[in-house]
């Protein structure tokens, strides 16, 4: 099988964006249309959705290229929907934190996904030109002739200490944290008068002749601020897994965040049931971070990767059924 990257098959690519730009116009457009909140079935319809999407879209990639790239995506994919559960955790802190009301929470996620889409894609495409930039000479380490890649070197000591920091960080690190004073709340803050109460679905009102925010595009902006945190440790982590590939990069990326806003709504209310999951992802770190750091003389290959991290997040979720936290009063 030839191993040309995805981008030089138009017909794939064509595909991809039809597939993402339609869903996104009949979730928002026609099933969304008016502002809901969101049942536990219907989360689950789409979560199902979005994952068989993704599942459909790696078969094409196993067809056109082969079963190392299909491994690829399908790590990628489970290492940034895994990193995503975080997203959720935080996401629920900021709802509550703004009192934002449960049916307008689905419009908050998918105005905060088309971010994700802008900003991932700069973060993914920048990263591999700037990563194809800083190969260092070639060098004898061990009476090895080996390459070391400047940026791949720093991403693997920071996700070393990122997982080392996860595993030991306090699971209400972020309960007493004022989100109004987030980089994001401040920027609308500066740039607009906010009114006082949320005004329906709609972000901006005039009131008195005057053009006003409203608190909904101040958790919008909190939730694009929130997001760019998380994607500081979730892009290099996939990173290591096709540095030279960004189209394979971006789109695993994309279908992981695009069944992101599903699966809040579907795990939003059993939060506790997963307590253990983070020294799962702690550990998921701390591997891809010491893969970066060992792939000049020890190569370990994406099948084997993806069966480390579909293991540990398999383990990490039995754990958190087998010793459940009791929810918490509210």
């Amino acid at each position: 099988m030839d191993h040309d990257h995805l981008i030089d098959h138009p017909g794939v690519l064509a595909a991809f964006s039809i597939v993402v730009v339609v869903m996104l116009l009949l979730d928002l457009g026609v099933f969304n249309k008016h502002s809901h909140v969101v049942s536990n079935k219907e989360a689950l319809t789409w979560s199902i959705v979005w994952i068989s999407l993704a599942m459909a879209f790696s078969g094409v990639i196993c067809y056109f290229l082969g079963f190392e790239q299909f491994t690829q995506f399908q790590s990628a994919y489970w290492i940034e929907k895994a990193l995503s559960v975080d997203n959720l955790f935080v996401f629920i802190l900021v709802f509550g934190f703004f009192n934002v009301p449960k049916r307008l929470h689905h419009k908050v996620l998918f105005w905060g996904i088309i971010g994700a889409l802008v900003f991932r894609a700069l973060f993914i495409f920048t990263g591999v030109e700037l990563i194809n930039q800083t190969y260092l000479p070639e060098m004898s380490i061990f009476g090895e002739k080996v390459r070391i890649n400047a940026v791949l070197s720093l991403f693997g000591f920071f996700l070393v200490y990122a997982g080392v920091k996860s595993w030991f960080a306090k699971e209400d690190d972020d309960e007493d944290k004022d989100f109004s004073k987030s980089p994001g709340a401040r920027i609308i803050y500066k740039l607009f008068k906010v009114t006082k109460n949320y005004e329906g679905s709609r972000f901006f009102v005039k009131t008195n002749g005057e053009r006003m925010a409203t608190p909904l595009l101040v958790v919008v902006a909190v939730i694009e601020f929130t997001d760019l945190i998380f994607a500081v440790d979730s892009i290099p982590a996939i990173f290591a897994i096709a540095p030279d590939d960004p189209f394979i990069l971006y789109t695993s990326n994309i279908f992981a965040i695009l069944g992101l806003r599903a699966l809040y709504f579907l795990l939003a209310n059993f939060m506790h049931m997963f307590s253990k999951l983070h020294y799962g992802l702690a550990l998921i770190l701390a591997f891809i971070g010491v893969k970066m750091l060992i792939n000049p003389f020890v190569h370990i290959s994406s099948p084997a990767s993806l069966i480390v991290v579909g293991t540990i997040l398999i383990g990490a979720v039995a754990v958190s059924l087998l010793f459940p936290q009791p929810p918490k009063a509210s």
